[in-house]
């Protein structure tokens, strides 16, 4: 295999707390390779969202490190783009305004013109171009939603985080963006890195599903390779046999692992009282 584009090794974060130290991540592996989609599933309290984090560089680990394309990430850089659950657009702007900001924190000297052809491609990308010149509060959630992906997409990161992009929207809406997204990416051919706690859309979605093992000193389970053909249709997948294989093969691991840590947890209890 050649050289993973993220590396993210021996990876690991520990927080300091008034009961004394505690670890969140331990040991975390990962190589991502350029144009992979892959998905962090687990329970809550897993330490996905700190692994995103620390490639977003919004923390700096505490063991280990991340290299992505040659270089540490030791901060913020536009070549790290993130995608919230919650839009975060700014209200007083436009959805035009919104992702004009974006395009401008990439434009260094371009013209007025560049930078309107660069915005104007991502609202068609997302196909919003329709609303370019409403507020946030005149659109739905879903639009606002896309209206994010577009702001994320116009930095041109090497990498697209998201944190549970669609975990708010209705089952349409957040089908409809499922699709869009993948189209996206099989055009741009970027790099993304979801979090998700649906097993269907990490199934759907992913070349590559991250299971992560419960906290604290959360790791990585299990990595499972998707090799489903692209494009992919989620009604002839439903009753794709290697699709309900991979969907099984994800809901086995986190049943076993919620099982073992609810079992560990009666166990530690009695103990704890006695201590």
């Amino acid at each position: 295999m050649s050289k993973a584009f993220l590396d993210l090794s021996q990876l690991g974060m520990r927080f300091p707390t008034p009961q004394g130290e505690f670890v969140a991540l331990k040991n975390v592996n990962l190589q991502i390779q350029k144009g992979e989609f892959v998905s962090l599933i687990g329970h809550s309290g897993c330490g996905k969202s700190t692994v995103l984090n620390l490639v977003a560089g919004l923390h700096n680990p505490t063991d280990g490190g991340v290299i992505l394309d040659g270089r540490e990430v030791d901060g913020p850089g536009p070549e790290r783009a993130v995608v919230f659950q919650n839009h975060s657009l700014l209200p007083w702007l436009t959805v035009y305004q919104n992702v004009e900001l974006a395009v401008k924190q990439i434009a260094k000297g371009k013209s007025k013109s560049w930078v309107k052809e660069q915005v104007d491609h991502y609202l068609n990308l997302i196909q919003m171009d329709h609303a370019a010149d409403k507020k946030p509060d005149e659109i739905s959630g879903g639009m606002k939603q896309r209206v994010g992906i577009a702001r994320a997409l116009a930095l041109q990161p090497k990498v697209l985080l998201m944190d549970e992009p669609f975990g708010a929207l209705d089952a349409l809406t957040r089908a409809r963006l499922q699709d869009a997204t993948m189209e996206i990416q099989a055009e741009l051919n970027n790099t993304v890195i979801m979090i998700t706690h649906d097993v269907d859309e990490a199934v759907l979605l992913s070349d590559k599903i991250i299971m992560m093992t419960n906290g604290p000193a959360a790791t990585v389970g299990e990595v499972l390779e998707i090799e489903l053909p692209r494009p992919r249709d989620r009604v002839a997948l439903a009753d794709n046999p290697t699709y309900q294989k991979y969907r099984q093969s994800v809901l086995r691991f986190l049943y076993e692992k919620q099982t073992k840590t609810e079992a560990a947890q009666k166990v530690a209890a009695p103990m704890a009282k006695t201590a």
